[in-house]
C-alpha cells in the first residue's frame, strides 16, 4: 500500500471515529435535554396538580382529627367521591384543550390556539353553572346511591352539608381546569402552581378557623374549599386576560377570555369530538371509584361507617400519589404534542422513554414512601385516631402500596397517548378496564366471603390499572402507529 494511500485510509477512519464521537456526543446532549424539559414542566405541573388533592386532604385530616365520632368523616367521606365524579367528567377541559393548543401553537398557528383557549374558558362556565344546579337538584338522591341511608341518618346530615357548598364552586373548578389547559398548551406549568399555592394557604387557614377553633365539621371543610377554588378561578381568568402578569415569559402576549358570541361548529369540532371521547373515558373512571366507594359502604365485615372512613383517607393517598405521577404525564402531553406539531418522530419516542423510565423510579419511591409510613404508624396517626378505622385502613394499605409503580407506568402511558390526541382509543382502553373491575369485584365477592368487601374493592382497583397499563403498550408498540415506542 502507498503511503498516501495509506494516510487516507487512516484520515477516513479518522474521521468515522470522530462523527461517531460527534453523534454519541449528541444523542447524549439531546436525551439531557430532553430530560430538563419534561423535569422543568413536571415539576411545577406536579405542584400544582397536587394542590387541589392536598386541600382534599387537609380537609380530611383536620375532620378526621378535630371529629368526635366516626360518622362525621364518613359523611364527607359519601359526598367527596360524588365531587370527584363530576368534577373530574369534565376534565377533558384540561386533558382535550391542551394538545390542541399545543399543536396549533407549535405549527405557528396562534390565532386559532388562542381560539381553542376562548371556547374552553367558555364551555367551563357554560357547564360549571349546569352542574351546580343539577347537584343541587339530586344531591339527597346521590348520597343514597353511595350508601348514606346506611351509614346513618347524622352521617347523611354531614354529607348534604358538605355536599351543598361544595356544589357551588363547579363553574370555579371547571374554569381552573381550562386555563390549566390552555397554559399546558403554551408549555407553562409555573403559573398554575402559583395561583394554587395561594390558594390552598387559603384553604389552610380558613380550615384552621372554621375546623378546629369555629367546630364546623364537614361543612367547615366545603366553605373553605370553595372559597380557595373561587379565588384560583378569578387569578386564572386574571393571568389569561393579560390582566395579571404570568410566571412565565410564553404566555405573556396571550389573552384569551371566554367568549360571549356562539362559535361555528367548524370551530368548535375539534374540541367536542375530543372531549367526548375523554368524556367517555372520565366517565368509566368515575363510576368505578365512585363505586368502589358505595361497595364499601355496604361492608358487613366491619361497620358501614368504618369501612366508608378508611376507605376516604386510602382513596385520598391514592389520588395524592397519582398526582404526583400525573405531572410527569402533564409534562409529556404537551411536549408530545408540540413534537408531533414539528413533525419530530424522533422527538416524541425521546419524550416518551424518557418520561417512562422518570415514571418507573418515582412509582417505586412512592411506594417504599407509603410502606415506611405504614410500618412506623405514621399514616394512621395523621388522619385519625380512632382504633376501628385505623384497623380497617391496615386491610389496604398494603394493595395501595403495590399498586404505586403500576399507577406510575399507567399514567405516564396517559400523558403519551394524550398528546398524540388518541382520546377515542383511550375511551374503548377504559372500557375495558372498567369491565375487567368490576368482573374481578363480582369474581371476589362471590368465592371469598370471608375477605372484606373493603379488600375485594381495593383489589379491583388495582384490576383496572392493570388492563389500562396492558392496553396502552399495545396501542405505544404498533408500528404504524403515532407513537411507535419501540421504533
Amino acid at each position: 500500500m502507498m503511503p498516501k494511500e495509506t494516510d487516507s485510509l487512516l484520515s477516513n477512519k479518522s474521521s468515522l471515529r470522530l462523527q461517531k464521537e460527534d453523534t454519541e456526543e449528541s444523542l447524549e446532549t439531546r436525551q439531557q435535554s430532553t430530560g430538563r424539559k419534561i423535569l422543568d414542566l413536571a415539576i411545577p405541573a406536579g405542584a400544582a396538580l397536587l394542590i387541589d388533592p392536598l386541600m382534599t386532604l387537609a380537609d380530611t385530616a383536620f375532620v378526621g382529627r378535630f371529629a368526635d365520632s366516626p360518622v362525621e368523616l364518613a359523611g364527607m367521606g359519601s359526598a367527596v367521591p360524588i365531587l370527584t365524579f363530576s368534577f373530574y367528567l369534565f376534565n377533558f377541559l384540561c386533558t382535550a384543550t391542551t394538545p390542541l393548543v399545543a399543536s396549533s401553537r407549535a405549527a405557528g398557528q396562534a390565532k386559532e390556539a388562542a381560539a381553542v383557549g376562548a371556547q374552553a374558558l367558555t364551555l367551563s362556565l357554560v357547564l360549571g353553572a349546569t352542574l351546580t344546579i343539577t347537584l343541587l337538584s339530586l344531591k339527597q338522591t346521590l348520597l343514597t346511591v353511595m350508601g348514606t341511608d346506611i351509614t346513618g341518618e347524622i352521617a347523611n346530615g354531614y354529607a348534604l352539608a358538605f355536599l351543598s357548598v361544595r356544589a357551588l364552586a363547579a363553574p370555579a373548578v371547571l374554569c381552573i381546569e381550562a386555563s390549566t389547559g390552555v397554559l399546558r398548551g403554551y408549555l407553562d406549568t409555573r403559573t398554575p402552581i402559583v395561583i394554587l399555592i395561594v390558594a390552598n394557604l387559603l384553604n389552610l387557614a380558613l380550615d384552621i378557623v372554621l375546623i378546629a377553633f369555629a367546630g364546623l365539621g364537614p361543612m367547615g371543610a366545603a366553605i373553605a374549599t370553595t372559597t380557595a377554588e373561587w379565588v384560583s378561578a378569578g387569578l386564572f381568568l386574571g393571568v389569561l386576560s393579560g390582566t395579571i402578569p404570568s410566571a412565565s415569559s410564553s404566555v405573556d402576549a396571550i389573552e384569551i377570555r371566554p367568549s360571549l358570541s356562539i362559535p361555528t361548529w367548524q370551530e368548535v369540532r375539534p374540541l367536542i369530538v375530543a372531549s367526548a371521547s375523554v368524556f367517555f373515558r372520565a366517565v368509566v373512571l368515575q363510576v368505578s371509584l365512585s363505586g368502589a366507594a358505595a361497595m364499601a359502604a355496604r361492608s358487613v365485615s366491619e361497620e358501614a361507617a368504618v369501612a366508608v372512613a378508611a376507605h376516604q383517607i386510602g382513596i385520598q393517598l391514592w389520588i395524592l400519589c397519582s398526582f404526583f405521577c400525573d405531572s410527569l404525564a402533564a409534562a409529556s402531553q404537551g411536549l408530545v404534542a408540540d413534537a408531533l406539531g414539528r413533525k419530530d418522530p424522533d422527538g416524541v419516542r425521546e419524550v416518551s422513554r424518557t418520561v417512562f423510565a422518570y415514571s418507573l423510579c418515582l412509582g417505586l419511591f412512592l411506594g417504599l414512601l407509603l410502606q415506611v409510613g405504614e410500618a412506623t404508624g405514621l399514616l394512621f396517626e395523621i388522619f385519625t385516631d380512632d382504633d376501628s378505622i385505623q384497623a380497617a385502613l391496615h386491610k389496604i394499605l398494603p394493595l395501595i402500596v403495590i399498586a404505586q409503580p403500576l399507577n406510575a407506568m399507567v399514567f405516564a402511558a396517559d400523558g403519551v397517548i394524550q398528546g398524540a390526541s388518541e382520546f377515542t382509543f383511550q375511551a374503548k382502553a377504559m372500557a375495558l378496564s372498567g369491565l375487567t373491575a368490576v368482573s374481578t369485584f363480582v369474581w371476589l365477592e362471590m368465592g371469598n366471603a370471608d375477605v372484606a368487601t373493603l379488600v375485594h374493592v381495593w383489589t379491583a382497583l388495582i384490576a383496572l390499572q392493570s388492563m389500562r397499563g396492558l392496553t396502552s403498550l399495545w396501542k405505544l408498540a404498533q408500528k404504524d402507529g403515532t407513537i411507535n415506542l419501540f421504533g
